[in-house]
Order: structure tokens, then C-alpha cells, then sequence
């Protein structure tokens, strides 16, 4: 019997301790373990590094509830970001990226691989005639975000995987904005699954963390030999706190998106809001794909404002309840001027993003103090 998406995030991975009964696994806060005889090995496990139990459990209970066969955990996001592009590609190599990314990701190609040697071509992932024109022999991975930070962005993902394979290419996904509760992109065949664990999957805004999936047990085992070749592990109190989050992932979801629901119609009869972009709207360009390869449309939301850039930076220095801040995905609500914060450094760019652009990150608290805070915020 395949167990329910809320059953493997509380179970997979996570059984009792042996020793005690324990129902919460224990954070093994050790670097080294004692071997029985030179190589005798208990469990596997000889370095923290190379694996750590608590890890493990949070490693397996990610791939479970993905869909995949391998999970590894990363000290980041953008750790684990790096494990995938040095694991798959070499200098002189070429990457697809969305037109719409998060800006850590532009600049990890812009900044670091570009002097690597490794190529990219910002594409519209929307437009599959656009990505199969920007497809080399070269090309080795296309990077996929859906939906896109900060504009909400669709792609296929489904169709991508096929044109990314029929060229030889894998297909990694960003699923940090979906989650994995609302979104799968393995079963849609895609290659790798990227997580900043920091977002959803934590859900508390109180730790730093990254992950893989893969199906593909060949390439599973070629990212964890550069995992801890490269050494840039979750410790084990992050991987215990991460776990923990990925236990009420699926009910926090559901929260995320009824509040999120509430606020996008709010904002769209609201006169100073001159666009709402949120995939959950018949009119959003990709409603029907994330219709079709989402379980709901998330709780990140995105709008333009009357005014430019500075009144969508005083609407973020109004709100109260909204916290002014980056990052996404925690229990309380968030709000942002993508422009100025979280992606500044795709400033003049061709990811660059709108000046009178403000997004949220749409927390569990109740839905009409929040309302009432973005409603004072917006004046």
C-alpha cells in the first residue's frame, strides 16, 4: 500500500530510536563513531561529514515524500544548488535559466560559474518554442522554477523534461515555492529536485538548509559523492529542526493557500493595486498548467502598485503584521521590495524585475488581521 503524503512526512525516515523508543529522532551530535575493527563500520557510519543518523532521517524522509529514490541534505539552498551544477557540468558547458529567478540563483551563474567557464541563457520557460531555440550541444542542464520568484511564472514541466531529454539534457526543478506537498515534479520527469529547505519545508523561519531528489540511482549516488567531497552538510540540529518542520508541511500548506486565496482577492479590488500575479487566477497565463501539475496554487503572492517604486517601498515600510524581510515560507506572514532586497543583484539584468513590484509571503495567522494590515499598508 503506497502511505498518504502526510503519513511520510511524519514517518518516512523517522523510527522510533532503537535504544530508547523514543518517537522523535535524537540529534546525534557527534563527528566521529567508533568501528568495530579497521573498516567494521556500524551502520555505515564513520564521519559526520560522509553521514550523520539524523541526516539520514531527514535525507530519506525528503526523497519519500518527493517521489524519489535518493535525498541529500545541504548546509543551503544555494549548497545544494552548487552540488548539482558541479556534479552535471563541466567548464564550457551551457545552462538554461528561467527569465524569472531568484536572484541568489542569477547570481551564482552571473558571479561565480561565469568565470568557470560554465555558459547560461536567461529563457522564458513559458515559451517552449523559445527554450528548444536556446538548446545547444552544449547544454546540459535546463533549471526550472514554477512557479518563478518573485513573478509567479508557469512552466510545463512535463514538456520541458521531454524537450530537455530529447536534447540530451536534464531537467532540474526549483521546487522551493511549491513545496513538495503541493507539487512533484519527479513524477512529471523531471531529473532533480532543488530545495531551499529554509522556506516551506522548515516552515518557522529558524533554519538554514538545502536539498536534492533524484529517482536515478546513478546520479543519486554521483551528487552524494560530491556532497561530501564538497562537505557542504545540514549539521544535525538543522537537519532535527528541518524534520521537525516537514512533519506539519501539509497542513501548514493548506493554511498558506486559504489565506493566500483571501488576500489576492483583497488586493485585486483594491485601486492602488494595478496587477496581481498569482497562478491561482483563471486570467494568469499558466493557471491551466498549474491547474494540472499543482495540488493548489501556494501561499507566495506578487502585485504592482500605483505610485512606482516608492510607494511600493513605503506600502513594505507601512505594514505592521506583514514583517519587512526576506526570505519565505515561515509560519508568519512577509513582505517584500523584490527590487531593493532579494533580488538587488539581478539589477540591470535581463532578470531584473519591476521597481513597483511588492511580494508576500502569505504566513497562518488569521486571515483578516491580515487583511486589515494590508489594507493600512496600501492607505
Amino acid at each position: 500500500m503506497t502511505e498518504g503524503f502526510e503519513t511520510l512526512a511524519i514517518h518516512a525516515g523517522q523510527e522510533p530510536d532503537p535504544h530508547t523508543g523514543a518517537v522523535v529522532p535524537p540529534i546525534y551530535a557527534v563527528s566521529t563513531y567508533k568501528q568495530d575493527g579497521v573498516g567494521g563500520l556500524r551502520s555505515g557510519y564513520e564521519y559526520s561529514r560522509s553521514a550523520n543518523p539524523t541526516r539520514t532521517g531527514l535525507e530519506e524522509a525528503i526523497a519519500a515524500v518527493e517521489g524519489g529514490s535518493r535525498g541529500l541534505a545541504f548546509a543551503s539552498g544555494l549548497a545544494a544548488e552548487d552540488a548539482v551544477l558541479r556534479t552535471v557540468c563541466k567548464p564550457s558547458d551551457h545552462v538554461i535559466i528561467p527569465n524569472d529567478a531568484y536572484g541568489g540563483t542569477y547570481r551564482l551563474f552571473a558571479k561565480v560559474y561565469q568565470s568557470w567557464g560554465l555558459h547560461y541563457d536567461p529563457v522564458p520557460l513559458g515559451d517552449l518554442d523559445a527554450v528548444a531555440s536556446a538548446m545547444t550541444q552544449k547544454t546540459k542542464i535546463v533549471w526550472v522554477e514554477t512557479p518563478t520568484n518573485p513573478l509567479l511564472g508557469i512552466a510545463d514541466i512535463a514538456a520541458l523534461a521531454q524537450l530537455a531529454h530529447e536534447n540530451g539534457a536534464l531537467l532540474v526543478v526549483d521546487n522551493t515555492f511549491a513545496s513538495p506537498y503541493l507539487q512533484q515534479p519527479l513524477a512529471l520527469g523531471a531529473d532533480v529536485v532543488v530545495h531551499s529547505t529554509t522556506k516551506y519545508v522548515g516552515g518557522h523561519s529558524d533554519v538554514i538548509g538545502g536539498a536534492l531528489v533524484t529517482a536515478d540511482a546513478e546520479l543519486g549516488d554521483r551528487l552524494a559523492f560530491n556532497q561530501n567531497a564538497m562537505g557542504a552538510v545540514a549539521g544535525p540540529f538543522d537537519a532535527w529542526l528541518t524534520l521537525r518542520g516537514l512533519k506539519t508541511l501539509a497542513v501548514r500548506m493548506e493554511r498558506h493557500c486559504d489565506n493566500a486565496e483571501r488576500v489576492v482577492d483583497m488586493l485585486l479590488a483594491h485601486p492602488k493595486v494595478t496587477s496581481v500575479l498569482y497562478p491561482g487566477l483563471p486570467e494568469h497565463p499558466g493557471h491551466e498548467i498549474a491547474a494540472k501539475q499543482m495540488r493548489r496554487f501556494g501561499g507566495m503572492v506578487s502585485f504592482r502598485v500605483e505610485g512606482g517604486e516608492a510607494e511600493a517601498v513605503e506600502i513594505c515600510n507601512r505594514a505592521k503584521l506583514f514583517t519587512l524581510g526576506e526570505s519565505l515560507g515561515g509560519v508568519e506572514s512577509l513582505i517584500e521590495h523584490p527590487g531593493r532586497m532579494t533580488h538587488a543583484s539581478a539589477a540591470g539584468s535581463p532578470l531584473e524585475v519591476p521597481s513597483d513590484l511588492v511580494r508576500l509571503s502569505v504566513g497562518i495567522e488569521s486571515v483578516d488581521d491580515l487583511l486589515a494590515d494590508l489594507s493600512q499598508a496600501l492607505g
